[in-house]
């Protein structure tokens, strides 16, 4: 078995291991090598830059070569004795890497370690800012002489590293994408574009939890996305959420925070399958207070980044009764349309992106299984079904689980790297794919009432049944549309009608600019 380095070795020294996966695993090898498989990178090292097997000498190695990793780190830290850490800190006093690791140490675990403030030195960043999402503004802390930039807090700490992926999302800007539209379509057909646009969020929305059929929950949905999308306040304060709770949801048995476990599954056969286990509802008020501060302290840096720290760290945290989901969904567009990202009145449907193909869908799942299948394999010996029971919240249910404490250092510090990439490519694919289709269509159905209107006069409302018919009907004027419009029963009239609306929907290839549709206007 190869030999590990930093934060590896320290897990095989310590007997300690993360929930979520390391980033990076360093190991020695002959030559200097950087092997990258499975969404994971590992670095290979001649002998020679073996470090001393000691827990500072692999901390050292780590904080200078590795991603760092809170949830491992307030794992060990919270079992290391204290000793450790301050020989090192006494026998280096202004070393950058003693020093960052002793604030680590307080800040992760609350407790103050036994050495004296640093003395001099010039302030280190806690994370480097070109490889990290780090806070807008960070605080000088002067007992370690460290720019404490994370982007959180002790409670809830996202990590997100700025690899290529990231860094090239930064420079993504929605505002010139949708300028763009603007020039190729018409500001009016875009505009007039993004009343369908929120409708057609909030029922793809639902086809993500499979009730894409409650149409009265759909078009409810959709009127708070419209109302609510970057409205003065805080969203995830706790009266805010659940007021948006109570409109997304209307009528329901439950609102507000849980006070009850809740874990998300499927069936298999007659077996109860467990997917995903959400954190205690006691931690649940201090997880999503973390959240906010993280999207407080990240204000002002990547959009696209803030939009998927808020959507999946809100799913990860699971705090209502019910609408976790949907609630997710809309701080994406919350986010984007707070920071200015995305004008009002356009809503993004990135919900209908996610369920557009099944290749999308799946890297939706793909994006909630770098966090929970890791949680799985981890604690899926620790849950069970038993006794039912009522919980403080009234809800009943057989669900047992023991790890909640064990499992909370990966609650708190998720890393969202995988996930920011995702909701900045559905928003990409938003924008230049949903949105110009949704465009494109707009106008294409206006041309069509105009030619319609060339031969036969009458209301839009009339115009556009013709339209939906005969797109319905593969051109052909049926029966029924002549019942209502007998003028149609004019042979001549109707192939004359159906051919003007089938030349604009199906132009021949070297004229096509346009994608078909067949969805009403």
């Amino acid at each position: 078995m190869s030999e590990k380095l930093g934060l590896g070795w320290i897990a095989e020294h310590m007997g300690i291991a993360p929930v979520q996966p390391f980033a990076v695993e360093s190991r020695i090898g002959r030559t200097r090598r950087t092997i990258v498989a499975n969404n994971a990178r590992q670095e290979v090292y001649p002998a020679s830059a073996r470090p001393e097997p000691t827990i500072p000498a692999h901390l050292t190695f780590a904080l200078k070569h590795e991603i760092v990793h809170l949830e491992f780190l307030a794992r060990v830290f919270a079992a290391i004795d204290p000793a450790v850490l301050v020989n090192w800190i006494n026998n280096e006093p202004t070393g950058s890497y003693a020093r960052r690791a002793g604030f680590f140490y307080e800040w992760l675990t609350g407790r103050t370690l036994d050495v004296p403030d640093t003395p001099a030195g010039n302030y280190v960043e806690a994370l480097d800012a070109n490889e990290y999402l780090v806070a807008s503004r960070p605080e000088n802390v002067q007992r370690w002489r460290v720019r404490d930039n994370l982007p959180g807090n002790r409670d809830y700490c996202p990590i997100v590293v700025r690899n290529d992926a990231i860094r090239e999302l930064e420079q993504y800007n929605c505002s010139a994408a949708l300028n763009r539209l603007e020039v190729e379509f018409g500001a009016d057909v875009l505009l007039r574009s993004a009343v369908w646009l929120t409708i057609k969020e909030s029922r793809a929305s639902f086809a993500i939890e499979h009730e894409e059929k409650q149409v009265d929950r759909i078009r409810r949905f959709a009127a708070v996305m419209e109302r609510r999308v970057g409205e003065e306040g805080d969203p995830l304060e706790l009266d805010a959420l659940t007021s948006l709770q109570t409109e997304i949801l209307g009528a329901a048995t439950r609102y507000g925070v849980r006070r009850s476990p809740v874990f998300v599954g499927h069936t298999f056969g007659y077996t109860d399958v467990v997917d995903y286990i959400a954190p205690h509802w006691n931690h649940t008020a201090a997880l999503l207070s973390g959240l906010r501060t993280a999207l407080a302290k990240t204000k002002g840096a990547s959009s696209l980044v803030r939009a998927a720290v808020a959507s999946f760290g809100f799913v990860y945290i699971h705090p209502m009764a019910d609408g976790n989901g949907r609630i997710s969904r809309f701080l994406v567009n919350d986010i984007l349309r707070r920071d200015g990202a995305v004008p009002a009145p356009f809503i993004l449907p990135i919900s209908a992106t996610i369920t557009d193909s099944t290749q999308e869908r799946a890297g939706y799942d793909r994006a909630l299984e770098r966090f929970s299948r890791p949680l799985l394999q981890r604690y899926g010996d620790r849950y069970r079904f038993g006794a039912a029971y009522e919980c403080e919240d009234g809800v009943q249910t057989n669900f047992y689980f023991d790890a909640y404490e064990e499992a909370l250092a990966a609650w708190r510090y998720p890393e969202l790297t995988s996930h920011a990439e995702y909701i900045g490519n559905v928003v990409r694919l938003t924008i230049e794919r949903e949105m110009s289709k949704e465009a494109s269509h707009l106008r294409a159905f206006e041309r069509a009432r105009d030619a319609v209107k060339n031969h036969l006069e009458g209301p839009n409302t009339d115009i556009d049944r013709i339209i939906r018919s005969l797109q319905e009907n593969r051109w052909e004027v049926s029966n029924k549309l002549k019942k209502n419009f007998p003028q149609l029963d004019n042979q001549q009239l109707a192939n004359t009608i159906a051919e003007a609306v089938r030349e604009i929907f199906e132009p021949p290839l070297e004229d096509a600019t346009h994608v078909q549709s067949t969805r009403p206007a």
